[in-house]
């Protein structure tokens, strides 16, 4: 049961609000839902007032991050130079042809890790080619619940092996999490982890985990490369020839 208490929301107004949580309860029943509920009634307040003033940004606004507000000292332990290679930081950053051309890759999603009432999950995908690294975040993005989430942190690595050696295509974002998705990628060079991508979401529960965010983020990423047999791989994963589709 739930109880608005809003004097100045009336009629059609409130009924919408009260269905969009009833509907979010629905949608993920047994778990937590507080921060869900948050996040909606933030973006419709965020409408109301861009309605209200008028202006053409209401939507850009609500979709403005929202930071889980831990303390960044400016330096969390991680070195940048650790990282081998040429690493694209943003994905704005990289040079994509038409993404029409590929198909997004099988997306498998991991189990989640709860720690003091932040949540946190990893989701994996191969990719053989740039192109697919944006249709699998497109594709994740769809789901309501990981698009809500505070923070969507990526690693990639892509390597294609020819005669004139192994070529490499790496990448991350942090999503806003300091140093968050470089430490995914440092630890998929560590374990050679080739032609795959990983996203861990994390939901804010309110309370700072400080450094054990990082062990969080990093034990999701091993986790599910290690289930889905990406550790330490050599040779046996080099790829298919063409990853475009079928005329």
């Amino acid at each position: 049961m739930f109880q608005i208490n809003a004097p100045w929301l009336r009629g059609a107004e409130r009924a919408h609000l009260e269905d969009r949580l009833s509907e979010i309860y629905c949608e993920n029943l047994g778990e937590d839902l507080i921060y869900l509920w948050v996040e909606a009634i933030r973006e419709h307040l965020q409408n109301k007032a861009g309605h209200s003033s008028g202006g053409d940004h209401s939507e850009t606004q609500s979709k403005a991050p929202v930071q889980s507000t831990e303390d960044d000292d400016g330096d969390d332990g991680f070195d940048l130079a650790l990282l081998e290679g040429e690493v694209l930081s943003s994905l704005r950053a990289m040079d994509i042809k038409s993404e029409q051309e590929y198909e997004c890759p099988q997306i498998r999603h991991g189990d989640t890790l709860t720690d003091r009432r932040s949540t946190f999950q990893p989701h994996v995908a191969p990719v053989f080619f740039k192109e697919q690294v944006k249709l699998v975040l497109d594709k994740l993005m769809e789901n309501k619940k990981i698009a809500n989430a505070t923070h969507n942190m990526l690693a990639y690595r892509i390597v294609q092996h020819d005669k004139g050696g192994p070529r490499v295509f790496q990448g991350c974002d942090d999503d806003g999490e300091t140093h968050a998705g470089s430490r995914m990628l440092h630890l998929m060079q560590i374990v050679n982890a080739e032609n795959v991508m990983v996203v861990v979401s994390r939901w804010y529960g309110g309370i700072q985990l400080g450094p054990d965010r990082f062990k969080h983020i990093n034990n999701c990423t091993r986790t599910i490369l290690e289930q889905q047999g990406y550790l330490g791989q050599r040779e046996e994963k080099k790829g298919p020839r063409s990853g475009k589709k079928g005329k």
